[in-house]
């Protein structure tokens, strides 16, 4: 399975004994929040990117700063990548050998889409940075919450604060984001989930919650199978 049609030849996943769920999805999706209850639903790890580490949050801190002068493309995709790096090496991997549960607030889809579709930058050359940046580690579930652009941005305006620098693009980059998060989920339907995001913060996680269930269900049915 795979997030984009050049990590179809990665080989086989690497084996670990435990499991990472991840929550994508553009800004104000409601996907912050829907982590952490699933997390705790789970009794999981919950970390997120940019960040997870120390240095992950500061590099977050940078690329989020909505007073740093326009940042290239290519700069933001390795200042992400680094970060991810950090984030697999110091939280994720070490978790996921351990046999623990990590849910992920954004993982490796949120390049493709955001520095991908977003910022025009070629995928494959993305998705190969992804695969050295995570040592080829890949989510097992993908949960996107997908949420109307008009309702994205109306959050934003209710949540009265000061937009930062991903938040603040214009309409016409957030419905690029939009649009790759649905053609990664729409090409991967047996890993990734999308779930409408429109709803109470409790009906959601219901949705969230059905979805995990059904993976759950068609991965114990898999290995009963093998």
């Amino acid at each position: 399975m795979n997030e984009g049609s050049a990590e179809a030849d990665t080989g086989p996943a690497e084996p670990r004994s435990g499991t990472l769920i991840v929550l994508e999805g553009g800004e104000a999706s409601g996907k912050s929040t829907q982590a952490a209850l699933l997390a705790a639903r789970l009794k999981a790890l919950m970390t997120r990117e940019p960040g997870g580490t120390s240095l992950g949050e500061q590099i977050r801190s940078v690329l989020l700063d909505s007073t740093v002068d326009a940042v290239d493309a290519r700069t933001e995709a390795l200042l992400i990548a680094a970060a991810r790096a950090e984030h697999v090496a110091r939280v994720v991997r070490p978790a996921l050998e351990e046999g623990g549960v990590v849910v992920s607030d954004r993982f490796t889809a949120s390049s493709l889409a955001y520095q991908g579709h977003g910022r025009g930058l070629d995928l494959s050359e993305l998705e190969c940075l992804n695969r050295w940046a995570t040592g080829d580690l890949s989510p097992d579930l993908v949960v996107l919450l997908d949420v109307p652009l008009d309702e994205a941005m109306s959050r934003m305006r209710r949540s009265g604060r000061i937009p930062d620098r991903l938040e603040a693009e214009d309409a016409a980059f957030h419905e690029r984001v939009a649009a790759g998060f649905r053609a990664l989920a729409q090409a991967d339907p047996a890993r990734w989930a999308i779930i409408h995001g429109v709803g109470t913060v409790e009906e959601v996680a219901g949705r969230v919650w059905d979805a995990y269930e059904r993976w759950a269900a068609d991965r114990r049915a898999s290995q009963g199978a093998s």
